[in-house]
């Protein structure tokens, strides 16, 4: 059977390029609901942008310690299937932001040098028993700052044991992600910075171009 990684592309703010990457074959949205992000957009831009998503691709929502009513409106406003919380977030705060929503939730682990790779099975392990809304783990390198870095992580920190359950984020280009599927085999790949022309604006070509060497990688694993 043909290995699949599953696709995300985050922090789209445009219809066209919604539209783009509906039509290169992605198999989830992210969209930004962190005002200090470039890539911020309203619950009610959200909803628009979603409109041009058909069945079977998912809407993300990624949220920084934003509060749980916000959580839920923006999830009803723009139609969301799933939550991603990137900011403080106890594992406490994370279920009862999911619940109100409905919804369920990935939560962002940024990666240190000092990580060790039982302390990303420990922390999937305390989310995991916190809520049944939890889903997974996506890794993302450590920054001061919330939100992407778009700077790659030590990969050799993701354990054999983990690697085919997290998203992958970090950094991730068309240069690189087919090294990162043959060496940890994610579940997922996630990228923003990677396929745009500018903050908050996708290149078409960058992102056909980044799904194209994701399905060549499957093809080698």
């Amino acid at each position: 059977m043909t290995y699949r990684t599953r696709i995300k592309i985050c922090g789209l703010t445009r219809e066209e390029d919604v539209k783009a990457v509906v039509c290169a074959g992605a198999d989830a949205l992210g969209f930004v609901f962190y005002p200090a992000s470039p890539r911020f957009i309203t619950p009610e831009k959200a909803a628009a942008l979603s409109a041009h998503v058909p069945a079977f691709v998912s809407t993300v929502g990624l949220f920084v310690n934003a509060d749980c009513r916000d959580v839920e409106k923006a999830a009803r406003l723009a139609h969301l299937s799933l939550l991603q919380f990137h900011g403080d977030e106890s594992p406490q705060a994370c279920h009862e932001a999911a619940f109100a929503a409905g919804l369920p939730f990935i939560r962002v682990f940024r990666v240190k040098p000092d990580t060790t790779p039982d302390d990303l099975l420990q922390y999937e392990r305390i989310y995991r028993n916190a809520s049944p809304f939890f889903k997974g783990l996506l890794l993302d390198t450590w920054t001061d700052a919330y939100g992407g870095a778009g700077r790659v992580f030590d990969w050799s920190l993701v354990s054999k044991e983990i690697g085919p359950r997290v998203v992958l984020s970090g950094g991730l280009s068309v240069q690189n992600v087919a090294g990162a599927i043959a060496r940890l085999r994610p579940f997922a790949v996630d990228v923003s910075s990677g396929v745009e022309a500018a903050r908050g604006i996708k290149d078409a070509v960058k992102i056909h171009a980044f799904i194209q060497a994701v399905r060549k990688a499957d093809e080698t694993v």
